[in-house]
Protein backbone atom coordinates (compact mmCIF):
# COMPACT_ATOMS: atom_id res chain seq x y z
CA UNK A 1 0.00 0.00 0.00
CA UNK A 2 2.76 2.30 0.77
CA UNK A 3 4.16 2.21 -2.67
CA UNK A 4 1.25 2.48 -4.36
CA UNK A 5 0.31 5.66 -2.43
CA UNK A 6 4.09 6.58 -3.18
CA UNK A 7 3.44 5.97 -6.89
CA UNK A 8 0.27 7.96 -7.03
CA UNK A 9 0.94 10.47 -5.45
CA UNK A 10 3.11 11.90 -8.03
CA UNK A 11 0.61 14.37 -10.57
CA UNK A 12 2.81 12.96 -13.52
CA UNK A 13 2.68 9.68 -12.67
CA UNK A 14 -1.93 10.55 -11.34
CA UNK A 15 -1.81 12.05 -14.76
CA UNK A 16 -0.86 8.73 -16.48
CA UNK A 17 -3.24 6.65 -14.51
CA UNK A 18 -5.65 8.68 -15.55
CA UNK A 19 -5.05 8.15 -19.29
CA UNK A 20 -4.96 4.41 -18.26
CA UNK A 21 -8.17 4.52 -17.01
CA UNK A 22 -9.51 5.04 -20.45
CA UNK A 23 -7.76 2.32 -22.10
CA UNK A 24 -4.45 0.62 -22.39
CA UNK A 25 -1.96 2.79 -24.44
CA UNK A 26 1.53 3.14 -25.87
CA UNK A 27 4.28 4.72 -24.04
CA UNK A 28 4.48 7.54 -27.13
CA UNK A 29 0.77 8.32 -26.93
CA UNK A 30 0.99 8.66 -23.45
CA UNK A 31 3.81 10.94 -23.93
CA UNK A 32 2.55 12.57 -26.31
CA UNK A 33 -1.31 13.28 -24.27
CA UNK A 34 0.85 14.14 -21.26
CA UNK A 35 3.03 16.79 -23.07
CA UNK A 36 6.29 15.05 -21.88
CA UNK A 37 9.27 13.85 -22.94
CA UNK A 38 9.26 9.59 -23.26
CA UNK A 39 12.31 8.86 -21.55
CA UNK A 40 10.62 10.67 -18.18
CA UNK A 41 7.04 9.19 -19.04
CA UNK A 42 8.75 5.61 -19.38
CA UNK A 43 10.65 6.11 -16.05
CA UNK A 44 7.12 7.28 -14.29
CA UNK A 45 5.33 4.23 -16.14
CA UNK A 46 8.23 1.90 -14.91
CA UNK A 47 7.66 3.28 -11.27
CA UNK A 48 3.69 2.79 -11.69
CA UNK A 49 4.41 -1.02 -12.69
CA UNK A 50 6.86 -1.39 -10.02
CA UNK A 51 4.02 -0.29 -7.72
CA UNK A 52 1.89 -3.00 -9.34
CA UNK A 53 -0.85 -0.03 -10.66
CA UNK A 54 -0.07 -0.57 -14.43
CA UNK A 55 0.99 -3.86 -16.47
CA UNK A 56 2.67 -3.55 -19.56
CA UNK A 57 3.41 -6.16 -22.77
CA UNK A 58 5.33 -5.60 -25.96
CA UNK A 59 3.59 -6.00 -28.86
CA UNK A 60 6.22 -4.91 -32.03
CA UNK A 61 8.19 -2.39 -31.60
CA UNK A 62 5.94 -0.60 -28.71
CA UNK A 63 5.26 -1.19 -25.32
CA UNK A 64 1.22 -1.15 -24.07
CA UNK A 65 0.48 -0.47 -20.84
CA UNK A 66 -2.56 -1.14 -18.99
CA UNK A 67 -4.30 0.00 -15.98
CA UNK A 68 -4.12 -2.54 -13.05
CA UNK A 69 -7.91 -1.83 -11.21
CA UNK A 70 -7.73 -4.23 -8.78
CA UNK A 71 -4.75 -2.28 -6.68
CA UNK A 72 -7.15 0.82 -7.17
CA UNK A 73 -10.26 -0.91 -5.62
CA UNK A 74 -8.02 -2.28 -2.33
CA UNK A 75 -6.43 1.45 -2.11
CA UNK A 76 -10.50 2.71 -2.38
CA UNK A 77 -11.73 -0.08 0.36
CA UNK A 78 -8.65 0.73 2.98
CA UNK A 79 -9.67 4.65 2.18
CA UNK A 80 -13.50 3.95 2.56
CA UNK A 81 -12.93 2.19 5.74
CA UNK A 82 -10.83 5.15 7.30
CA UNK A 83 -13.76 7.35 6.45
CA UNK A 84 -15.82 5.13 8.19
CA UNK A 85 -14.02 5.10 11.36
CA UNK A 86 -13.16 9.11 11.29
CA UNK A 87 -17.59 9.32 10.93
CA UNK A 88 -18.20 6.56 13.30
CA UNK A 89 -21.74 8.00 15.76
CA UNK A 90 -20.44 9.82 18.77
CA UNK A 91 -16.93 8.98 18.00
CA UNK A 92 -14.02 11.18 18.87
CA UNK A 93 -14.01 12.88 14.95
CA UNK A 94 -17.69 13.86 16.32
CA UNK A 95 -16.28 15.27 19.85
CA UNK A 96 -13.96 17.32 17.60
CA UNK A 97 -16.40 18.79 15.57
CA UNK A 98 -18.73 19.48 18.86
CA UNK A 99 -15.94 21.29 20.74
CA UNK A 100 -15.27 23.38 17.29
CA UNK A 101 -18.67 24.76 17.47
CA UNK A 102 -18.36 25.41 21.21
CA UNK A 103 -15.53 26.97 20.72
CA UNK A 104 -16.39 29.08 18.15
CA UNK A 105 -19.57 30.41 20.15
CA UNK A 106 -17.56 30.93 23.55
CA UNK A 107 -14.99 32.93 21.89
CA UNK A 108 -17.35 34.86 19.97
CA UNK A 109 -19.41 36.44 23.69
CA UNK A 110 -15.46 36.14 25.17
CA UNK A 111 -15.74 39.89 25.10
CA UNK A 112 -14.73 40.97 28.45
CA UNK A 113 -13.33 39.77 31.53
CA UNK A 114 -16.32 38.11 33.78
CA UNK A 115 -18.50 37.62 30.44
CA UNK A 116 -18.78 34.06 31.67
CA UNK A 117 -19.41 34.79 35.20
CA UNK A 118 -23.06 32.88 36.62
CA UNK A 119 -22.61 30.11 33.63
CA UNK A 120 -23.73 27.02 35.12
CA UNK A 121 -23.98 23.73 34.20
CA UNK A 122 -25.95 20.40 35.33
CA UNK A 123 -24.56 16.47 35.30
CA UNK A 124 -26.55 13.66 36.11
CA UNK A 125 -25.73 10.35 36.48
CA UNK A 126 -27.56 7.29 38.11
CA UNK A 127 -24.44 5.19 38.87
CA UNK A 128 -24.30 1.45 39.54
CA UNK A 129 -22.71 1.48 43.54
CA UNK A 130 -23.61 2.53 46.82
CA UNK A 131 -22.79 5.89 48.03
CA UNK A 132 -19.78 4.81 50.03
CA UNK A 133 -18.36 3.57 47.18
CA UNK A 134 -19.06 6.32 45.08
CA UNK A 135 -17.59 9.02 47.68
CA UNK A 136 -14.53 7.29 47.56
CA UNK A 137 -14.23 7.31 43.68
CA UNK A 138 -14.63 11.13 44.29
CA UNK A 139 -12.17 11.55 47.28
CA UNK A 140 -8.99 9.46 46.57
CA UNK A 141 -6.87 9.94 44.46
CA UNK A 142 -5.70 6.40 42.92
CA UNK A 143 -9.76 6.11 42.18
CA UNK A 144 -10.27 9.77 40.93
CA UNK A 145 -7.28 9.14 38.61
CA UNK A 146 -8.99 6.03 36.82
CA UNK A 147 -12.01 8.54 35.40
CA UNK A 148 -11.03 12.48 36.24
CA UNK A 149 -10.43 13.62 32.40
CA UNK A 150 -12.30 13.08 29.04
CA UNK A 151 -11.69 10.25 26.99
CA UNK A 152 -8.63 11.62 25.35
CA UNK A 153 -5.92 12.86 28.00
CA UNK A 154 -5.05 10.60 31.45
CA UNK A 155 -4.11 11.83 34.44
CA UNK A 156 -0.65 13.41 35.21
CA UNK A 157 -0.36 14.53 38.64
CA UNK A 158 -3.49 14.71 41.08
CA UNK A 159 -4.14 15.45 44.70
CA UNK A 160 -7.17 15.37 46.29
CA UNK A 161 -7.41 16.66 50.12
CA UNK A 162 -10.88 15.70 50.85
CA UNK A 163 -11.33 18.11 53.97
CA UNK A 164 -12.35 21.80 54.28
CA UNK A 165 -9.65 23.46 53.15
CA UNK A 166 -7.87 21.04 51.25
CA UNK A 167 -5.69 21.34 47.96
CA UNK A 168 -7.06 20.01 44.64
CA UNK A 169 -4.62 19.78 41.95
CA UNK A 170 -5.31 18.32 38.49
CA UNK A 171 -2.33 17.80 35.74
CA UNK A 172 -3.50 15.77 32.67
CA UNK A 173 -1.72 14.98 29.45
CA UNK A 174 -2.56 13.62 25.97
CA UNK A 175 -3.34 10.02 26.87
CA UNK A 176 -1.03 8.61 24.04
CA UNK A 177 1.87 10.99 25.08
CA UNK A 178 3.33 7.51 27.35
CA UNK A 179 6.65 9.58 27.91
CA UNK A 180 5.65 12.75 28.65
CA UNK A 181 7.34 14.59 26.28
CA UNK A 182 4.99 16.34 24.47
CA UNK A 183 3.50 19.45 26.02
CA UNK A 184 1.26 19.32 29.32
CA UNK A 185 -2.56 19.79 27.92
CA UNK A 186 -3.91 21.48 31.05
CA UNK A 187 -3.55 21.96 34.85
CA UNK A 188 -5.85 23.30 37.63
CA UNK A 189 -5.70 24.07 41.10
CA UNK A 190 -8.33 24.47 44.08
CA UNK A 191 -9.78 24.50 47.49
CA UNK A 192 -12.11 22.07 48.84
CA UNK A 193 -14.96 23.26 50.22
CA UNK A 194 -17.18 21.14 52.24
CA UNK A 195 -16.85 17.30 52.62
CA UNK A 196 -20.23 14.80 54.23
CA UNK A 197 -18.81 11.58 53.23
CA UNK A 198 -20.89 9.92 51.21
CA UNK A 199 -23.66 12.66 51.02
CA UNK A 200 -22.13 16.39 50.10
CA UNK A 201 -18.85 17.67 48.22
CA UNK A 202 -18.04 20.68 47.35
CA UNK A 203 -14.49 22.21 45.81
CA UNK A 204 -13.03 25.18 43.60
CA UNK A 205 -11.27 24.34 40.73
CA UNK A 206 -9.39 27.09 38.66
CA UNK A 207 -7.64 25.71 35.59
CA UNK A 208 -4.18 27.75 34.62
CA UNK A 209 -3.71 29.74 31.31
CA UNK A 210 -0.19 29.05 29.69
CA UNK A 211 1.32 32.14 31.74
CA UNK A 212 0.04 30.73 34.87
CA UNK A 213 -3.04 32.93 35.40
CA UNK A 214 -6.16 31.96 36.66
CA UNK A 215 -8.77 31.46 33.94
CA UNK A 216 -12.04 30.98 35.54
CA UNK A 217 -12.97 29.34 38.82
CA UNK A 218 -15.22 26.43 38.74
CA UNK A 219 -17.68 25.99 42.01
CA UNK A 220 -18.33 22.66 42.13
CA UNK A 221 -20.94 20.76 43.79
CA UNK A 222 -21.58 17.19 44.02
CA UNK A 223 -24.51 15.63 45.57
CA UNK A 224 -25.28 11.83 46.05
CA UNK A 225 -28.41 10.15 46.94
CA UNK A 226 -28.66 6.63 47.31
CA UNK A 227 -31.33 4.33 45.25
CA UNK A 228 -32.47 0.92 45.07
CA UNK A 229 -30.00 0.37 42.42
CA UNK A 230 -26.96 2.10 43.71
CA UNK A 231 -26.65 6.26 43.61
CA UNK A 232 -28.45 9.22 41.90
CA UNK A 233 -24.99 11.88 41.43
CA UNK A 234 -25.92 15.57 40.56
CA UNK A 235 -23.28 17.31 39.97
CA UNK A 236 -23.49 21.58 39.54
CA UNK A 237 -21.13 23.85 37.81
CA UNK A 238 -21.26 27.80 38.65
CA UNK A 239 -18.23 30.13 36.72
CA UNK A 240 -16.77 33.08 38.42
CA UNK A 241 -13.94 35.12 37.66
CA UNK A 242 -13.68 34.37 34.29
CA UNK A 243 -11.32 36.12 31.86
CA UNK A 244 -11.34 37.14 28.51
CA UNK A 245 -9.17 33.95 27.61
CA UNK A 246 -10.93 30.85 29.42
CA UNK A 247 -13.35 30.65 26.12
CA UNK A 248 -11.03 27.82 25.53
CA UNK A 249 -11.78 26.34 28.27
CA UNK A 250 -15.17 26.72 28.52
CA UNK A 251 -15.85 25.70 25.30
CA UNK A 252 -14.75 22.23 27.02
CA UNK A 253 -16.39 21.56 30.18
CA UNK A 254 -19.65 20.21 29.10
CA UNK A 255 -18.44 17.49 26.82
CA UNK A 256 -15.14 16.93 28.58
CA UNK A 257 -16.62 16.51 32.21
CA UNK A 258 -19.25 14.62 30.75
CA UNK A 259 -17.36 11.92 29.10
CA UNK A 260 -15.56 12.16 32.37
CA UNK A 261 -18.84 11.00 34.20
CA UNK A 262 -19.19 8.41 31.50
CA UNK A 263 -15.73 7.03 32.43
CA UNK A 264 -16.89 6.83 35.95
CA UNK A 265 -19.98 5.13 35.43
CA UNK A 266 -18.57 2.48 33.46
CA UNK A 267 -16.01 2.09 35.86
CA UNK A 268 -18.55 1.36 39.06
CA UNK A 269 -20.29 -0.85 36.67
CA UNK A 270 -17.85 -3.08 35.99
CA UNK A 271 -17.26 -3.26 39.84
CA UNK A 272 -20.13 -1.91 41.77
CA UNK A 273 -19.11 -3.74 44.81
CA UNK A 274 -15.37 -2.99 45.12
CA UNK A 275 -14.59 -1.99 49.03
CA UNK A 276 -11.07 -2.44 48.50
CA UNK A 277 -8.50 0.14 49.63
CA UNK A 278 -6.44 2.15 47.99
CA UNK A 279 -4.12 3.20 50.44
Amino acid sequence: MDALLAALADPARWLLVNLLAERPRSVGVLAQLAEARQPQTTKHLQALERAGVVTSQRTGQRRIYALRSDPLRDLAAALGRLADTADQADGPRSTFDRYGLSLDAERFAAAESGWADGRSFRFLRSLAAHPELVWRHLTESPLLARWWTPDDLRVAELVFEARPGGRVLLEYRDAEDADGSALTAGRAEGVVDDVRPGEHLAYRLSPLLPDGRLAFTAHVDLGLRPTATGTDLDVRWRITDSTVDSADFVAGIEIGFGQSLDKLAATLATHPTDTGSTK
